[in-house]
């Protein structure tokens, strides 16, 4: 395998100018010589050594993407999660086209995470719904450059890719209640406080009180996101005749209550409708098509990559807090009474 060192040596120019050409930095290089370095590197099918180039950069190029929120199940990856894939999506393609690379892993404690560090060369991490705690605390006293992810952490260390979740909650409240439903259901995993599903619930309540409607405890379910869990509360909600709408903080969670209600012999829209969150793919494919909350995961995620590698680069980072828009998007599961 021939090294930088003979391509330039054949080439007859420096190894600086021929690691320019790799790297797509040739704006001072004769356009015949970037030609002359590039048929020798396709001659030979050179590689660039990253070990070696890692060693004397101390740069790695590798993007840690962290998941700290949801840890492993009996049910498969956090990335079996259609949000996950999405955003997770826009980051290896983002990082690919800027020529780094991405490592994917759960870690469920401040132990795994500093052992990560440890064996790992990582340029940037970038983490999913954390909340100020100790592991956050253990994180910050790294050195590691931290994009986070529908977080609502403040501090000047760390830069935020959020949403307008507290404008979602109220938004789907709203539509629900636009739709003559006055007693409405709110399911969702455990909400945390500071976190996107305490915004999206403020949202859910505030939309209640502006319609001069009560505010029932009753009324709010927490429940695990996945499918199966989902048909689990559907069951559930199928015995509440007093219930004429869901809004679900998920779309996983919303076609799971879906599923389960027709199980009961309860028809979504005409005796229950429901509002789902995020808009993935799996809102397309339930039926009836289900009515959500749009936000562009896969953006978020690109955003979020652009933001870590331009600050890995020295380029202007112009926000150290993004917050990305929301809207409704009207489908199949919510009828007007």
């Amino acid at each position: 395998m021939p090294t930088i060192k003979d391509i330039a040596r054949e080439a007859g120019v420096s190894v600086t100018t021929v690691s320019n050409v790799i790297h797509g930095k040739h704006s001072h290089v004769a356009q015949d010589t970037v030609e002359r370095i590039t048929k020798i590197i396709e001659q030979y099918n050179y590689t660039p050594n990253l070990s070696a180039r890692a060693l004397v950069n101390r740069s790695s190029r590798i993007i840690g993407v962290i998941n700290h929120l949801i840890a492993d199940s009996d049910a498969g990856s956090f990335l079996q999660d259609p949000f996950h894939g999405a955003f997770i999506g826009g980051i290896e393609r983002t990082l690919r086209d800027r020529d780094y690379f991405m490592m994917v892993r759960t870690v469920e404690n401040e132990q795994e995470l500093f052992s990560l560090f440890r064996n790992w060369n990582l340029d940037g991490v970038i983490l999913t719904g954390l909340f100020e705690d100790s592991f956050f605390g253990r994180l910050i006293t790294s050195d590691k450059p931290i994009v986070l992810l529908d977080s609502y952490v403040k501090n000047r260390k760390v830069f935020n890719v959020g949403l307008e979740d507290y404008r979602g909650g109220y938004l789907a409240t709203e539509y629900l209640i636009g739709k003559g439903h006055r007693n409405i259901v709110f399911a969702s995993p455990h909400v945390e406080l500071q976190g996107v599903l305490e915004e999206r619930y403020r949202g859910y309540r505030d939309a209640l009180k502006a319609a001069g409607l009560p505010f029932e405890k009753g009324n709010v379910y927490e429940h695990p996101i996945t499918i199966d869990e989902g048909r689990d509360l559907g069951r559930i909600l199928a015995e509440r005749k007093d219930v004429t709408a869901v809004f679900a903080s998920a779309d996983l969670l919303a076609a799971g209550i879906i599923g389960g209600l027709n199980e009961r012999g309860v028809r979504v829209p005409e005796d229950v409708s429901v509002i789902g969150f995020d808009d993935v793919y799996i809102s397309r494919i339930t039926t009836p098509q289900l009515t959500t909350i749009h936000q562009d995961a896969r953006e978020k995620g690109v955003v979020a990559a652009n933001m870590m590698v331009d600050y890995l680069e020295g380029r202007t980072v112009v926000s150290r807090n993004v917050i990305m828009p929301v809207s409704l998007v009207e489908r199949g599961s919510v009828r007007e009474i």
